[in-house]
């Protein structure tokens, strides 16, 4: 199956430190994909960044959520066991646990709100009442935002370069090729000829900052 959404963690990973003892992030992961019977390309399965495993971001984000309600707590770095407020709400047996219903603790309340204000709990819960079943994790949400941006910029950045001279773009190639490492500056590795009778060469550079060896470009700006 797909790794679910981060808060379809929360009731399990209560029901996991039920038994009272420490439990480690590592123990964690292990019983949840265990439990959700994630398979071995779900578990491998990364955020954008890839600096983390999807399903393990969504179980310590899940372990954040449920701490800052008190329904966890953390003894020491990395571990986590239930707390007496924890015990009390699975002895209600819930069929799930989501945000709204995290709400009903103030601590969590002053965590959930942006401006940690907890007099204006009321205005602003209901401000935010439409993001409390979102799937994704702050992480991923911000990453998301992140590739938005990012994709935004290029297109920017195509359109400028598109929209400039071609001897700008010649330049712009020498530029970039430097930037990478090639040679030393500008000044002694990258030199944009662009002018009649150069057989086509629009820069030079050095393979490296000894300059032992030349490389000739030619920059060529395609449409489409």
């Amino acid at each position: 199956m797909a790794v679910p959404d981060f808060q379809a963690f929360f009731l399990p990973m209560l029901l996991f430190a039920e038994d009272g003892a420490v439990h480690s992030l590592q123990e964690a992961y292990a019983a949840m994909a265990d439990h959700f019977k994630l398979s071995e390309a779900d578990q491998k399965e990364m955020l954008p960044s890839r600096t983390q495993a999807i399903y393990k971001n969504r179980v310590a984000w899940a372990r954040t959520y449920l701490s800052k309600a008190m329904l966890l707590e953390s003894p020491k770095r990395g571990s986590f066991c239930i707390t007496e407020r924890g015990k009390e709400l699975l002895a209600g047996n819930p069929s799930t646990i989501r945000v709204h219903q995290l709400k009903a603790f103030p601590e969590f309340v002053v965590f959930h709100n942006q401006n940690g204000d907890s007099n204006k709990t009321e205005k602003t819960s209901i401000i935010i009442d439409d993001s409390d079943e979102k799937s994704s994790t702050p992480d991923e949400i911000f990453e998301m935002a992140y590739q938005k941006l990012r994709a935004g910029l290029a297109t920017e950045l195509l359109l400028l370069v598109s929209n400039n001279s071609p001897e700008f773009f010649e330049q712009l190639v020498v530029k970039l090729l430097v930037k990478m490492g090639y040679g030393g500056s500008i000044k002694d590795a990258g030199q944009a000829i662009g002018r009649s009778g150069d057989e086509g060469i629009d820069g030079i550079i050095k393979e490296d900052k000894l300059g032992l060896d030349v490389i000739y470009i030619q920059a060529k700006r395609w449409q489409g």
